[in-house]
């Protein structure tokens, strides 16, 4: 499995502005490829291939109009032409159902807060003194907070809106990373109310990190507001802008990295619904879903499942499993939001709405959870004596009989 670790970078002046000129290089490099395609299929041309796209771009380089581009490292160019291949990839295989649907490739805007340039082998080291050492770039100060697990392959130097750089190594994990097996099952019901609630009764408080700093940020695009566009005071409350989103995110990353893995490390087997969530984003309850962050959280459980030899299983969305009774499995039909307990009528049994679902989840997924104490799937029980059963042999003897009779 290939995993990507990310570090937080600290380059100097000078660095910053080799790292500029390397994003702007690999952007023009990108627009140029794309605009190359687009004509040629306006013109009904064949399709420009990479190896096309890379000879147009050594040619290119020796022209005054693209002389500049030899001062950045060819690696950055190479790789700004493969970002788009895989653009145009994926784009591809969403139309033939191979994955998701994405939009067709679009230009880079120079304007876009967000860049980033990926080297390969040789173009990037790591010394040692701890430096990443990029091509035409320099040793840059990275912060380590861990080791990595193996060398990496490549790795991408990321700007983000808020001005911060990080590098992000692509490195293979290892193939002894599994877990101990543990016995424990469980089933997840993801909400607003609480984050997540599991099969065995535990209610995990929702951080709401956005409505948290709402009132810090509203205060940040108030000051942005009033700044003239264009001047140097407002590029300025854009960052204080960026930097509380910022926090937002880092804030709700490691709230679902803690969580993910602890419940990881804690089961065998996983539970989780398949939830519409671009369809509830546009609903009235859309900004609290999105600061939740339900797909990353399910993302994270993914790969970790995969990475340290756990199950997960995701159930279909139109589940009845907040109307279905987990003991009797009776559904008593649809339920307000607001009716957060309810009795069952067919077996009378008292049930927690979030926490049902989750038994429910759990059950359909085939874990055998507790919940409560109680058992959630029942053992296998042998038929009793008296249950008609399917006896080959007599049955057909008794169609030779009646055809013998007929005849």
């Amino acid at each position: 499995m290939q995993l990507r670790y990310r570090f937080r970078l600290y380059p100097d002046g000078p660095q910053r502005a080799a790292l500029a000129q390397a994003f702007g290089c690999a952007r023009v490099v990108f627009n140029d490829a794309l605009r190359a395609r687009e004509d040629a299929r306006a013109a009904g041309l064949p399709y420009v291939t990479q190896g096309q796209l890379s000879k147009a771009l050594t040619a290119s380089k020796k022209t005054p109009e693209r002389a500049w581009l030899n001062e950045v490292s060819a690696v950055v160019l190479q790789q700004s032409l493969r970002d788009l291949d895989a653009a145009y990839r994926y784009f591809f295989d969403g139309l033939q159902g191979k994955r998701a649907r994405v939009g067709v490739p679009r230009m880079k805007s120079r304007k876009k807060s967000h860049q980033s340039v990926r080297f390969t082998k040789g173009a990037f080291k790591v010394t040692d003194g701890g430096r990443l050492r990029l091509a035409r770039i320099g040793e840059v100060r990275v912060r380590w907070s861990r080791t990595l697990p193996s060398p990496p392959s490549s790795v991408a130097v990321i700007k983000d809106s808020a001005g911060r750089y990080f590098c992000s190594f692509a490195v293979n994990s290892g193939t002894d990373e599994a877990l101990p097996p543990v016995t424990s099952e469980v089933g997840i019901d993801l909400g607003l109310t609480h984050f997540a609630v599991l099969s065995d009764g535990e209610k995990i408080a929702s951080p709401r990190f956005l409505r948290r700093a709402e009132k810090k940020l509203k205060r940040a695009q108030r000051s942005l507001a009033r700044k003239k566009p264009g001047s140097h005071n407002r590029e300025k409350a854009r960052h204080k802008v960026a930097r509380v989103n910022a926090q937002v995110a880092d804030a709700r990353r490691d709230f679902h990295h803690q969580l993910s893995t602890r419940i990881i490390r804690e089961n065998q087997a996983v539970a989780v619904e398949t939830l519409p969530v671009e369809k509830l984003a546009r609903t009235r309850l859309g900004k609290s879903v999105r600061d939740a962050g339900w797909s990353a959280f399910v993302d994270m459980l993914e790969y970790k499942a995969a990475r340290y030899g756990r199950t997960l299983t995701k159930i279909g969305r139109y589940e009845q499993t907040s109307q279905t009774c987990s003991a009797c499995h009776v559904n008593s039909g649809p339920k307000a939001l607001d009716i957060r307990k309810w009795t069952c009528p067919a077996c009378g049994t008292p049930l927690d709405r979030d926490v049902n679902a989750a038994i429910n989840i759990a059950t359909a997924a085939g874990l055998a959870v507790t919940a409560c104490g109680a058992r959630v799937r029942p053992g296998s029980v042998p038929a009793p004596r008296h249950e008609a059963g399917t006896h080959p042999k007599p049955r057909r003897q008794a169609a030779q009989q009646a055809g013998v009779a007929r005849r």
